[in-house]
């Protein structure tokens, strides 16, 4: 009997384990992978235009893709999601013939496609886009309307990917050096989108005005938006490290007088992250906060809001100590992506820990430099108790599969935990601001992020990485403590984990240095009071003295 159970059991674990491992598909792979369809040119620009039927919540437009030839290839791949269509893709006047795999398109191309060539061509699309059933969080356009019953209509597609809404190369890898964006809407409405507003044009006798919004740095797909209402629009200019920064908000007129108040935590914002993580990586494209009827994201130089003008997210305090109702959440956290997402982009959605561990550190940041790192200590202990540990923080790669939700609190108590085996935090300053200015408007990968960060503190950091990013498993320090000495191990760990840890014996600081080994430390005195660090990120288990 008990062999049954036991097998009924093994049985049972089993399947839910198979249960859990993703499965992938086809259409995973042509959207998470380097292709050679899409590895042979370089992108250069982007000039999207699309034109906006509010009545019938329909869209059409092009997309012009200028690129540069790496190596001799005459098919092209790019994305366009359904119920949208590509009616037709033209190079130098020509027709070219279109070869369709799930949401991805293959271009035959006629032209001979020469190395160093500088290339274009125009893909037409239109339909009724999907739309996003709960923004930030699922994608396409939201068709609603504000108080006043003016219509308003936004756009959303971290995670599920640009090609929700109009053409492109649809993978993080690749960046267009810059963009036009060309937004075509009822006259009565204004269209607000990334970078600068190049021109207004008006149309004798039409409905529509088309609004040209012009980006000149690099920018991830998902970071373009289009957000339209009826906006009032007030702005500022913030003296940074990089001369002046024009600061523009867009907000509905009702709301004119709260954003004027809770919009002033903006260029807080600015100064903190410039001490922490050098200079605004946009100057040329501007700083805005555009209200829009969901929560928010880190569109590049176009930063979405909707977190009703209050302290917190949504009102609450995600640490449950206090400090998170210092801030606004959305202002801190999707402005802090200005650094990490839009500047740092990772080259594959496996490695968006990138992204979210760096960017929920943030918000201590924020708070260490404007309140102490008494505040800065407590928040981030404080979200803490939001990490599951249900999956590794890096997903899987080649497949467009992010990692563990873990990536937030996790990974911001892991950098936090780092910080203090740097112990100098001139020096870990000088790692985020370098980071920032050695992958400067690039994307990149976890192993470049940790090269440069154990070569930059001095320490190997791959075991630290190891157990952080790639282990559900929190390392659990086991101690034995007595009169006059400590014997401590650590279990839960991966392959060389030795991080030590910093303890106060009888108000003294000490270091201890752990392994899966027992080892001891002994004192001349008597224990009279002990304490761990609970900056770290460990588990502490005390054994009994036998």
């Amino acid at each position: 009997m008990k062999q049954l159970i036991l097998f009924t059991c093994y049985f049972v674990l089993a399947t839910f384990s198979a249960l859990a491992q993703p499965t992938f598909t086809h259409q995973d792979t042509l959207r998470g992978s380097i292709t050679p369809e899409r590895s042979w040119w370089d992108l250069t620009y982007y000039h999207l235009s699309v034109s906006v039927d509010i009545p019938n919540k329909s869209i059409s437009g092009s997309n012009l893709i200028q690129y540069k030839v790496l190596q001799a290839y005459q098919t092209l791949q790019i994305e366009l999601q359904e119920p949208l269509r590509i009616t037709k893709v033209t190079q130098d006047d020509t027709e070219l013939k279109l070869t369709k795999d799930g949401y991805s398109y293959f271009i035959h191309l006629t032209k001979p496609q020469l190395v160093n060539a500088i290339n274009e061509l125009t893909v037409y699309y239109e339909g009724v886009p999907q739309e996003s059933k709960n923004p930030p969080w699922s994608g396409g356009l939201t068709w609603t309307r504000d108080k006043k019953g003016n219509d308003w209509v936004v756009t959303t597609c971290q995670g599920i990917g640009a090609s929700i809404w109009w053409p492109n190369k649809d993978h993080a890898y690749d960046e267009p050096d810059s963009m036009l964006m060309s937004f075509t809407v009822d006259s009565n409405l204004s269209c607000i989108a990334n970078g600068k507003l190049r021109s207004l044009q008006m149309k004798k006798d039409s409905p529509y005005f088309t609004w040209n919004w012009f980006v000149s740095n690099p920018i991830n797909n998902y970071g373009v938006n289009m957000n339209i209402g009826n906006y009032v629009h007030f702005s500022e200019t913030y003296k940074g490290l990089n001369g002046d920064l024009p600061c523009d908000y867009y907000v509905l007129r009702s709301n004119l007088d709260k954003a004027k108040n809770q919009f002033r935590q903006a260029p807080k914002m600015l100064e903190a992250f410039e001490y922490w993580f050098g200079p605004y990586p946009f100057y040329e494209d501007g700083y805005k906060l555009v209200e829009v009827p969901y929560l928010g994201m880190e569109h590049q130089s176009s930063v979405t809001y909707g977190n009703g003008f209050e302290n917190g997210y949504l009102k609450r305090d995600l640490s449950g100590t206090g400090w998170g109702m210092k801030f606004d959440f959305i202002i801190v956290h999707e402005s802090g992506h200005e650094w990490f997402a839009n500047n740092i982009t990772h080259k594959d959605v496996a490695d968006m820990w990138i992204h979210e561990s760096f960017t929920s550190y943030s918000e201590s940041l924020y708070l260490d430099y404007h309140f102490g790192t008494e505040g800065c200590n407590k928040y981030v202990q404080g979200i803490r108790k939001n990490i599951m540990n249900d999956s590794p923080v890096i997903g899987t790669y080649n497949v467009h599969q992010e990692g563990s939700g873990d990536m937030y609190y996790k990974g911001s108590n892991m950098l936090h935990t780092l910080r203090q085996l740097v112990e100098n935090d001139s020096l870990w300053r000088e790692v985020l601001t370098g980071l920032n200015k050695e992958f400067y408007h690039q994307t990149v990968n976890t192993k470049q992020v940790e090269d440069y960060m154990s070569k930059k503190t001095g320490k190997d950091l791959s075991a630290f990485f190891n157990q952080y990013l790639r282990s559900t498993s929190i390392p659990t320090l086991e101690y034995i403590r007595n009169d006059e000495s400590l014997q401590f191990r650590y279990v839960n760990v991966v392959k060389d984990f030795d991080m030590p840890v910093r303890i106060f014996i009888n108000g003294k600081e000490e270091w201890i240095f752990p392994n899966k080994e027992w080892n001891s430390l002994n004192f001349e005195t008597q224990i009279e009071t002990f304490e761990f660090d609970p900056n770290f990120y460990v588990e502490y288990k005390g054994l009994p003295d036998d």
